[in-house]
This record gives structure tokens, C-alpha cells and sequence, in this order.
């Protein structure tokens, strides 16, 4: 499937311009991930954005992410995609023994935390996001509030990546779409 065809499948699904953006950075910062770790770039950066292609169909915890799976195992992409789309939403148990999922997973609440830490900077931008604030805000428990900041440690430390490391990954490659994202 071609990044052309995978977006005109999202869009067939999702209408919400801001869960659009979101999933355009994890895809993002999945092609990033899938640089460093050697691995292919297009399916790494397909799953990162149809990841959530099912939430506004089904945005419950108990069915997101299955029938996304399905989606996407009938329109043909490979069983390892399909896999790491359901393994993102823990509420399944899905196991993430592959660098596919453990990375979906470790990337999708960290790029919705980034953007939050964009919108209250000054300059609402990107560019001025360096990844010590991302920390900092981190320790700000009122702040995204409904971010499991545990998680977003956890889940760099299972991906094998320092987390300073896995939130100047995620950042980097967000900047690079910063006009796409709005940001």
C-alpha cells in the first residue's frame, strides 16, 4: 500500500483534523524509528498512520485497535503491522515482542505529549520544544493530566532506548513536519 493510498483509506475513516495530525506524527516518528533500528521505513511509517484509523468508529478501550486490525489485514497489509496496531492498546494484552509493536507503542502517547508541550509554548511551535522541556512538563502531573507519564518510561525502556533519547527520536521527526502538523 502506498503512503497515497493509506491516506485516502484514513480518510475514508477518520474526519477529525486533529486526530489526522496525530496520526501523521507517530507516522513520523515511526519512519524515524525504523531508520535507526534498520528496519522498513514504509511499512514502520504505514503503521504509525493507520494506527488509530478505526477511534472514531470504535473509540471505546474495549474494541479500538481489533477491528483497526482487521481493517487493515483485509485491505491486504502484513500480519506484523496488524499485530503491533492491536499491541498498542494495552487493554488487550496483546504481547509486544517485536520492535514493530514495542515501538508503535512507545511512540503514540509521547507524540500527543509533545504537541501539548508545543501549545503552551509562547510560539505554539515545534522548533522552540527542546527535550528537556518535555521532561520537565513531565513532572508537572496536572499538566496532560491523562498522560501515564510511567508509561512513556516504560515504554522506551522496552523499546531498548534512553528516554532522553526516545523523546529527541519522537521530537526530531516531528519537527521535520512541523508545517504539516501545524505546529
Amino acid at each position: 500500500m502506498t503512503r497515497d493510498e493509506a491516506m485516502a483509506l484514513l480518510k475514508s475513516h477518520i474526519k477529525a483534523d486533529n486526530l489526522i495530525s496525530h496520526m501523521t506524527a507517530v507516522e513520523a516518528a515511526m519512519r524515524a524509528y525504523a531508520r535507526r533500528f534498520g528496519e522498513d521505513e514504509d511499512k514502520w511509517a504505514l503503521a504509525g498512520l493507520l494506527h488509530d484509523i478505526d477511534y472514531e468508529e470504535c473509540p471505546q478501550l474495549e474494541t479500538h485497535s481489533l477491528k483497526a486490525a482487521e481493517m487493515l489485514a483485509a485491505a491486504g497489509l502484513p500480519g506484523d503491522l496488524c499485530h503491533a496496531v492491536k499491541a498498542h492498546n494495552e487493554h488487550h494484552g496483546v504481547p509486544r515482542e517485536d520492535l514493530l509493536s514495542r515501538a508503535l507503542f512507545a511512540v503514540d502517547e509521547l507524540t500527543g505529549f509533545i504537541v501539548a508541550v508545543a501549545l503552551v509554548r509562547p510560539s505554539r511551535k515545534l522548533a522552540d520544544v527542546e527535550p528537556k522541556s518535555v521532561k520537565k512538563k513531565m513532572k508537572d502531573k496536572s499538566f496532560a493530566a491523562a498522560v501515564n507519564r510511567e508509561q512513556l518510561v516504560t515504554s522506551a525502556e522496552e523499546l531498548g532506548v534512553d528516554f532522553t533519547e526516545h523523546v529527541t527520536i519522537v521530537l526530531d521527526a516531528m519537527k521535520a513536519i512541523a508545517g504539516e502538523l501545524g505546529l
